[in-house]
């Protein structure tokens, strides 16, 4: 069991991301099935179109972002629940003035990431 504040997990670039950070708030050391992420996104960041071989369950906290997710494209905001399933393409392209975080949870199985595109 481990109890923390989240701003005192520091914040790693996201490599493929444009003004993009991770901050693992629960790494697979530590829950034994998911792991529990924060990503932050500043004005202007993305992540490229890609896939991952393992699904992601997220809760936007606070901005808007425009996602993308197979053929579909959708408006997020603050309170917002996305649902992406393991191997569909999908992006991020913040849209708003502030920074666009959100909370992504994955199982603890090995993901494989596919970039399939340039930043939006």
């Amino acid at each position: 069991m481990s109890v923390k504040h989240a701003d005192d997990v520091s914040a790693k670039d996201v490599a493929a991301g444009r003004d993009t950070t991770i901050q693992v708030l629960i790494s697979p050391q530590e829950g034994p099935n998911f792991a529990l992420r924060r990503f932050s996104m500043r004005k202007g960041g993305d992540m490229p179109l890609h896939t991952n071989t393992v699904e992601h369950e997220q809760y936007v906290l606070r901005g808007r972002a425009k996602i993308g997710i197979g053929e579909e494209t959708h408006l997020v905001n603050e309170g917002d629940v996305v649902f992406i399933p393991a191997g569909v393409p999908h992006y991020y392209e913040n849209l708003g003035e502030e920074p666009f975080v959100f909370l992504c949870i994955i199982p603890n199985l090995e993901d494989r990431i596919t970039i399939l595109g340039e930043s939006c």
